[in-house]
Parts: structure tokens; sequence; C-alpha cells
């Protein structure tokens, strides 16, 4: 059995996640809802969310329609989350394109990530394996999204946050979206509770990596790979793995490089440079490292294809540079 998770065959989903989504029949009328949710699925976005369910339920014997369907609603819940968060951000630039917002206004954004949310639903009750076991575990990790996006704009500008709060809002608002995904490939494939609770924690702990590197490639990427003005966040008072660290380090330090923001590209720059001399980088790195090998435990246990194609989607996400 050919176990090996394939670049090629990465691209050739992704291209058919693209494919789906530009195809969803979405009414003309009225313009002002689906002009701008079209808009969200022009952008070639990575699709490791649906990608990553795919081949977690694929890998389990999972139905392909039901692995489609939920792979389709996973990725619109998350576009919803996305169309919002740049609304609260006032980010302007999202996979290289204006933000909803940015290009229309913020109440067409609003609710064009209203609907894209409605659109997940219409798709996740498409499922017919554990239909209602399927349902409950979306709106349950949808809502702890929500949690952690309200905790992500509860921190801001609180220089009392810990590496354990980071970890609360990080474990909510991106590990649970990961982990829904491979605990919803679990579900559909039939899976044993404990294997679908170690499918999750899998996902979960993938999530935590994904934005801890989130966080280091926001200042040590380029602009044009990352698809965003780069920084943001940090100038923006986000609790960010990188600014709970350099506080740790040396909190007098910090508070004086970023009490005077006046030219972005300028405090960017010196906070590079104070990420890396201070070693905070790789420290991040180093917390990365952790949380790998704790998933390679969790995979130990799953027979191949599973245990393979996991290992190498999590090589995927490691080597991501945007």
């Amino acid at each position: 059995m050919d176990t090996n998770l394939t670049p090629k065959y990465i691209a050739h989903l992704r291209e058919e996640f693209n494919d789906a989504l530009m195809s969803l029949q979405l009414p003309e009328q009225p313009s002002y809802l689906y002009k701008p949710m079209s808009y969200v699925f022009s952008g070639k976005g990575k699709r490791l969310r649906p990608i990553l369910l795919y081949i977690t339920g694929k890998a389990m014997g999972a139905s392909e329609d039901d692995l489609k369907y939920a792979s389709i609603a996973v990725e619109l819940l998350h576009n919803f989350t996305l169309v919002h968060d740049d609304i609260m951000d006032q980010d302007d630039f999202r996979h290289g394109k204006h933000t909803i917002h940015k290009k229309w206004d913020e109440s067409t954004a609003i609710l064009s990530g209203d609907g894209l949310y409605v659109l997940s639903l219409s798709f996740v009750a498409k499922v017919k394996t554990h239909s209602l076991k399927v349902i409950k575990t979306f709106n349950e990790a949808a809502l702890m999204v929500c949690e952690g996006q309200a905790y992500d704009k509860q921190y801001e500008n609180d220089r009392h946050i810990s590496i354990d709060d980071y970890f609360i809002m990080v474990e909510k608002k991106t590990g649970n979206l990961i982990g829904l995904c491979t605990e919803l490939g679990g579900i559909l494939g039939n899976q044993s509770h404990k294997n679908i609770k170690d499918l999750k924690t899998f996902g979960m702990i993938l999530g935590t990596v994904f934005q801890i590197q989130d966080d280091i490639l926001e200042i040590m990427a380029n602009e044009e790979s990352m698809g965003k003005s780069l920084g943001s966040d940090i100038t923006k008072g986000k609790q960010t793995i990188l600014s709970i660290l350099a506080r740790k380090k040396d909190e007098k330090e910090w508070d004086i490089l970023n009490s005077n923001i006046k030219e972005i590209d300028s405090t960017i720059r010196r906070q590079k440079e104070f990420f890396i001399s201070n070693g905070i980088i790789v420290e991040a790195q180093r917390m990365i490292q952790s949380y790998i090998n704790q998933a390679n435990e969790i995979l130990n246990i799953f027979p191949e294809p599973c245990k393979s194609q996991l290992t190498q989607f999590t090589e995927l996400v490691l080597n991501r540079n945007h």
C-alpha cells in the first residue's frame, strides 16, 4: 500500500477544493451578499484544513461524499472566521488581496461572514455517517473558535498575559479548528471513541504549532510570501508567543522598544533584531519541536496509511513559509 502523501497529491487536493468552492451555486441576487462571498472563494488559500480532514478520513475508510461535504464545511467555517477576524483586527490584505471590509465596507463584510457560516452548516448537514454527532462536534468547535477570538481581543495591550494564557487562547482559536478536522476524519471513519479523542488531540497540537509558526512568520517572513502586511499583530498590541517571551526576557527593554511606534517598518526591524539577539526565535522554535514530539507519540498508535500520511502532513506544516 502506497502511504506517501506526495506534493503532487496535496496540490491535486488543493485544486479540487478550490474548484469546489468556486463552483458553489450561489444566487446572483442580492449581489450585496453573494458577490463578496464569491470574492472570498476566489482567493487561493492553502486549504490545509480540508486537506487534513480528507486525508484523515480517507485513511480510515470514510465515505468519499461525506469527506467532501465535511471538508468544504470546515473550509467555509475557516473563511467565516477570517472575514470577521479581518474586520476586528482592521487588516487590509488576505492572501495578497484586499479584505472584504477594505474592498467594500464593514457592514458588507459582517453579512458576508455570516453567510459563509450559514453555508458551512448547510454542507455539514449533508453528511450521512453519524450525522448528529458530526453536527454537534462541528458546532462545539465553532463556538470554541469564537471563544479563542474573544480571548485574542480581550488580551490586546494586556501586559500581564502569561504563556499559559496564550496557550489557552491558541488552543481555542487555532487548535480547535484543526482538531475538528482530524476529529471529524475519525468520526466519519467509524473509529473508536479513544481513537477519535487521540486524533482530535493530535490536531489540536498541530494547531498550536501552526499558530506559533504564524507568530514567527509574522515577523521573520516577507510580505510577498505571506500575502499580507507583516508585524501588524505586535504593533496592534496582540499577545503573540514572541511578544510574551520578549517581555519575559527583558520587560524594560521591550517596553522601550514598543513605547513610541511611528514608523512600522523600522519598529518591526528593531523587534526582529531583539528577538534574534535574545534567542527568542530559537526558544519559540524549541517549543514547536516539543509539540511535534507529542504529536508523533500520538501517531505511533495508528496503523498505516494514517500514521505515515499524518506524519507527512505535519512535515508539510513545519516547512511552510506562509
